[in-house]
């Protein structure tokens, strides 16, 4: 019998179909382009318009396996000498940005290690890894350092050097404590190493530890979400970061589908996700937790920040350094190339790693701040007032009256806030402030 052809059902938005969900950006990636690559070296080779804060993202592609639902680029089949071309390569990506007219003399004020896997690197390659880096480019007044890490990669001794680096938040991909599930969706790790990593990393005093979660892996249960959350609360982290299972084109999940001629993810609906997510959101308020975004719960929330999310959601500058890695500068996205191999070649050849690229206006930069800042639940009328000159009050009225009639909205003086049904489904409310342009654009390509 011939199989069905997989194609986006818009018509029946509970199951989960393939494609993405969730909004990282705007405008939509589609949109980015070959064309507007100059106009970041344009940029760079110009004087800095301001002071905006200024962070660097560092991709790591490497990981023990790939996970049956990660849509990130990733590799599992380098050698050492592998790594260390990429590393090296990266460490000239950074040069060129530090010593352009737009970078030079500034210092970070937050640094994110993202990956694949950045705890996959010896404790010998982050030792020379970060040193190589903050000799060209210091980040002592950087306000938060951001690792993630895969629980099967961490040692004592490998953890110590992560905090002597100047990582403030360690952030470990869980995902879920129960080894069955953790299998079968390709995670690399199990639970023991969780408790073991988890425990070395108490031990050591990490200033702020994050616990990540994805609500409705394949074969998750209420009974074992609910153990998922009694876990996390055991162990009492400063933050919990959850995010609610999505089936990208990119992803074994989807190849499996399409094998078998399937429209509907073998995981939980969305109704049911938000469930789970809002369960685990109403214990952890009961255990003395603030629900800080869509996806972040925080223990202390005069202590405990996540400084990247907050500048970037902001209007920050940020480096993209390494394969794939995003960045946003003076107004202008970016993304460099996709092929590890294609990118250290591009490095060694002195030419920029750059895919594509995208010049935003000023209409674009307050949409994208807006839509961002959306999933934090709350927005405030002054900020934008002050920033772009816009009354969000005004321009946005027939979707804010929308809202509030149906209970999705409050207002308080010159702040919005969302309810805690529209916050666990914000991705999909954010086409309404999209421009007209994008809104029927593909996302993600």
């Amino acid at each position: 019998m011939k199989k069905s052809s997989i194609k986006p059902d818009y018509e029946t938005k509970e199951e989960t179909k393939a494609g993405n969900y969730f909004v990282s950006n705007y405008p939509p990636f589609s949109f980015w382009n070959e064309e507007d690559v100059p106009c970041v070296s344009s940029l760079l080779n110009s004087p800095t318009k301001g002071r905006v804060p200024l962070g660097i993202y560092y991709h790591i592609p490497f990981c023990r396996k790939r996970c049956h639902f990660c849509y990130f680029k990733v590799y599992t089949d380098k050698n050492s000498a592998d790594v260390r071309n990429y590393l090296d390569s990266t460490i000239k990506e950074l040069e060129t940005y530090a010593e352009s007219s737009y970078i030079k003399g500034r210092k970070p004020k937050f640094v994110y290690f993202g990956g694949g896997t950045p705890s996959y690197l010896s404790a010998q390659q982050l030792t020379d890894l970060t040193n190589r880096m903050k000799s060209v480019l210091p980040w002592d007044e950087a306000e938060e350092v951001t690792f993630e890490c895969e629980p099967g990669t961490l040692s004592e001794k490998k953890l110590e050097v992560i905090k002597n680096f100047g990582v403030t938040r360690l952030s470990l991909g869980v995902e879920n404590f129960n080894d069955h599930i953790l299998e079968v969706n390709g995670r690399a790790h199990r639970s023991k190493e969780v408790f073991k990593a988890y425990e070395y990393a108490r031990g050591l005093g990490f200033d702020n530890i994050n616990i990540d979660l994805i609500s409705g892996m394949l074969e998750e249960t209420d009974e074992n979400w609910d153990d998922c959350i009694d876990q996390v609360l055991r162990l009492s982290p400063d933050c919990v970061t959850i995010y609610q299972m999505e089936v990208p084109f990119n992803t074994g999940i989807f190849k499996s589908m399409k094998e078998e001629g399937r429209l509907t993810a073998p995981v939980a609906d969305w109704p049911t996700k938000r469930k789970w997510v809002n369960e685990a959101y109403e214990r952890l308020e009961n255990a003395g937790y603030t629900i800080t975004s869509a996806y972040t719960a925080v223990k202390n929330p005069e202590n405990t920040k996540f400084v990247y999310r907050d500048r970037l959601w902001s209007g920050s500058d940020m480096i993209g350094l390494g394969v794939s890695s995003f960045g946003h500068l003076g107004g202008i996205h970016y993304q460099n190339l996709t092929n590890i191999e294609n990118y250290c070649a591009s490095i060694e050849d002195q030419k920029s790693p750059i895919r594509r690229a995208l010049l935003t206006n000023d209409e674009e930069r307050f949409i994208r701040e807006l839509i961002l800042q959306w999933k934090l639940g709350r927005v405030s009328e002054k900020y934008f007032l002050d920033k772009f000159d816009i009354s969000i009050r005004q321009r946005f009225a027939d979707i804010l009256s929308k809202w509030a009639d149906r209970g999705d909205l409050s207002i308080q003086g010159s702040e919005y806030f969302l309810s805690r049904s529209a916050l666990l489904q914000i991705d999909s409310l954010l086409q309404n402030f999209f421009l007209p342009a994008h809104r029927d654009a593909t996302r993600y390509v």
